[in-house]
């Protein structure tokens, strides 16, 4: 195969999945994934949608990036890697106002300390928009309701095919009203918001359902109690094939906007990881609120305090999408296609909290290529395994420290420290490439 250095020009087609036509006029930018995101190349889509670019002679990934209406689009395929030369782009027409949503899942997971409680809620939003476009608002896109006394650690989501990246909850209008930042792409986003509040043994909770959802789901250790207002509300997942002995799960179907949904939790404990063995309780999948957000300087900590246990819907998903399905009133189960992977970090290399600016629509660089794992990996042997992993995860640093750069969120000085130990790592990996 060729490399860039070989290669005449990086060529590729951007089409408008609104209209099904040829993109023309669209301003794409070529981007080294070795230089910081920086810009190399723009170049305007022609009347059949093609673009081409002079390629570049260095031996590093790139990335290709349309931005259209004020948002982002980038190949499903992911970066181009040294000897791809094409890149098929698709976009939407943005709105702000769209047809065709719906939640399919709420999961709300908490556990406690002893001295608060730390909840982390995950939601899955369908667009199935007709024609597809996207919904895209800076004053926010999806309205989610916390605890009155929650304080966000953190906020991230993941569009369809892409990967998390950090985004904003910003106030609304009411107490415990949150509105997201992220842009509703055609498909499935999932967002997943990360808090704490105050804790003495047991509390309660009062869910405010905004839209119907297919599943609402509720998640503690063993080790805490739960019980609802109404008893028939919710059921428990008991099946020990599907359902994990240490977690509580409670799962409610089909409900709709202004039910009681009300329940009461008691007692401390906290999720285990997976590598740990044994019914006792852990302290290292306790999150502990903003200040281990802060402190957490492991690379790829991920976005605000890190959690050691699962996604919330690792190994629940088939579960809910299958016993549950059978008692759903209007028939039809959620799919969800990716599950039981972990979410990549995306925290920037410089150890501060990422958070994406709510006006920055056309700064959004979000990755689009799927998880990488050991199953979709390429074969060629261990070490260009690694290195793929490495190159992944490398990817995702750069795009999150642009992001903050561009955005003032860290300073001159931490920004060039960052870059230059990422720009290292990634050819020491490139240059194990070409070795192995």
């Amino acid at each position: 195969m060729g490399t860039f250095a070989s290669a005449q020009n990086i060529t590729g087609t951007v089409t408008n999945g609104t209209t099904g036509k040829p993109a023309a006029g669209e301003e794409v930018t070529l981007l080294s994934l070795s230089q910081g995101m920086q810009e190399i190349g723009n170049a305007k889509t022609d009347a059949q949608g093609h673009f081409s670019f002079p390629a570049p002679k260095d031996q590093a990934p790139h990335m290709v990036r349309v931005t259209h209406q004020g948002v982002g689009y980038f190949p499903q395929s992911g970066p181009l890697m040294p000897g791809t030369t094409t890149a098929e782009l698709t976009i939407y027409d943005s709105a702000k106002e769209i047809d065709g949503l719906s939640q399919t899942v709420e999961v709300d997971r908490l556990q406690s300390d002893g001295k608060q409680l730390q909840g982390t809620n995950l939601f899955a939003v369908s667009n199935k928009s007709e024609p597809p476009r996207t919904l895209a608002d800076e004053k926010g896109t999806f309205e989610i309701v916390l605890p009155d006394a929650a304080e966000i650690d953190s906020a991230e989501a993941e569009g369809p095919g892409g990967q998390p990246i950090a985004t904003q909850a910003l106030p609304g209008s009411q107490k415990g009203h949150f509105m997201l930042t992220y842009p509703l792409r055609p498909g499935e986003t999932e967002f997943q918001v990360a808090y704490h509040l105050p804790y003495s043994g047991e509390a309660s909770f009062s869910p405010k359902v905004l839209r119907d959802v297919q599943h609402f789901v509720v998640m503690l250790p063993k080790g805490m109690n739960f019980s609802a207002k109404d008893a028939h509300a919710f059921q428990a997942m008991t099946d020990p094939q599907m359902a994990d002995p240490r977690t509580t799960v409670m799962v409610a179907t089909g409900v709709k906007p202004g039910e009681d949904l009300s329940y009461r939790i008691s007692g401390s404990a906290v999720f285990q990881a997976d590598n740990q063995q044994g019914g006792g309780e852990s302290s290292g999948g306790m999150g502990g609120g903003s200040q281990a957000a802060a402190n957490d300087n492991r690379p790829g900590g991920g976005l605000g305090a890190p959690i050691d246990a699962p996604d919330p819907l690792h190994s629940y998903r088939a579960y809910i999408l299958g016993a549950f399905a059978l008692v759903l009133v209007m028939g039809g189960a959620y799919i969800v296609s990716r599950s039981n992977r972990p979410h990549p970090a995306a925290v920037p290399a410089s150890g501060g909290k990422a958070t994406v600016d709510s006006g920055a629509f056309a700064d959004f660089v979000e990755p689009s290529a799927p998880v990488m794992t050991p199953a979709s990996m390429p074969s060629a042997g261990g070490v260009r395994d690694r290195n793929a992993l490495l190159l992944e995860a490398m990817k995702e640093e750069l795009f999150q420290l642009e992001i903050d750069r561009q955005q003032g969120k860290i300073s001159p000085d931490e920004y060039t420290t960052a870059k230059a130990a990422l720009d290292e790592t990634i050819k020491r990996a490139l240059a194990r490439g070409k070795s192995a």
